[in-house]
């Protein structure tokens, strides 16, 4: 195995440090569902998350680990909204300030929210623009510290730890299948797991229309997605896997799975009715994956998380209506 930029170390270390500021999110299980599906399905809650979604972990330890110099400069990220709930509030308890680029189409929901938590927000335009560069003028503008969603070894460890606490509170996992935008916790999860539970086989899930993470893995290198496509999954439409992460999926992952948006709806639907959770969809793309049949679950301990549940009500009753 070639040097990973995170280790289970690592990740240990940063669970400590943030004992007391994240939520250690419950493992739901249903034995009804289990019947129904001939095998064991848990999953990893962390739409119950401080700001809706697992990224506070790693927003969170990535200025905790600033120094006090570089935290008074104020920090700046690009996402297209849990990162920005996430770093927003991390900014607001660590008591520094955040700009955080966003994509025009981003959801409205979670502009206002990142907003509330005292956050500015720059917009830019998802197909003629590129986020790194509205990034890069706003740090030569500013002098801000980057804290990117996924693409920083801190930022890694901190996602880390919502796949240790899984590892801790659940036993013999066959698979574990993480929605993969960036491919952060995707790659976290599967440093845990690599020494954590060896035998245990971790794949990334993402939307049909955005499985560049997929496609690179065959490729073995990274590849794009095409420009102008759109899918439900609003939280994990990246471009390209980035120079951080892919290499650690390249290694480390058994495989990707894909779901449609169809697919996602029933998940949200499916998690809803048996679970009583609300997800954005994004959130489900494992669990997709798991229901359409492309990992397979009979007879198997399979474990996804839900990596977020922040969506408006109105837009939830559409996706998850008669016609899902």
């Amino acid at each position: 195995m070639t040097q990973l930029p995170v280790s289970f170390d690592d990740v240990q270390t940063a669970q400590h440090a943030l004992k007391g500021v994240v939520h250690r999110t419950p493992v739901l299980e249903n034995g009804e569902v289990n019947d129904l599906l001939g095998g064991r399905l848990l999953l990893k809650a962390e739409n119950f998350q401080r700001t809706g979604a697992f990224k506070l972990r790693g927003a969170y330890y990535r200025l905790l680990n600033l120094t006090p110099k570089q935290r008074a400069c104020g920090v700046v990220s690009y996402s297209s909204g849990n990162h920005a709930l996430g770093l927003a509030r991390a900014a607001q308890m660590l008591g520094t300030s955040a700009i955080l680029v966003m994509p025009s189409d981003a959801s409205t929901a979670k502009m206002r929210a990142t907003q509330k938590l005292g956050a500015q927000i720059v917009t830019f335009e998802r197909d003629t623009q590129q986020s790194r560069d509205v990034v890069a003028r706003t740090q030569a503008e500013t002098s801000r510290i980057e804290v990117p969603p996924s693409a920083h070894p801190q930022v890694l460890a901190g996602a880390g730890t919502a796949a240790l606490e899984l590892l801790e509170d659940a036993s013999a996992l066959d698979t574990v299948v993480v929605p993969c935008g960036g491919g952060g916790l995707t790659a976290a999860s599967a440093i845990v797991m690599a020494s954590g539970a060896p035998s245990t086989k971790v794949f990334a899930a993402e939307p049909e229309l955005f499985d560049d993470t997929k496609r690179s893995l065959v490729a073995g290198k990274p590849v794009p997605n095409p420009v102008g496509q759109r899918t439900i999954c609003d939280a994990i439409m990246t471009p390209i896997p980035n120079d951080v992460t892919f290499p650690i999926n390249l290694e480390l992952l058994a495989g990707a799975v894909t779901a449609s948006d169809q697919d996602i709806r029933a998940a949200m639907r499916f998690a809803f009715e048996h679970f009583k959770i609300v997800c954005e969809p994004g959130a489900v793309a494992g669990l997709a994956a798991i229901l359409n049949g492309q990992i397979a679950i009979k007879d198997k301990v399979v474990a996804t998380v839900i990596t977020g549940g922040n969506i408006d009500a109105a837009r939830f009753c559409a996706l998850i209506g008669d016609k899902a």
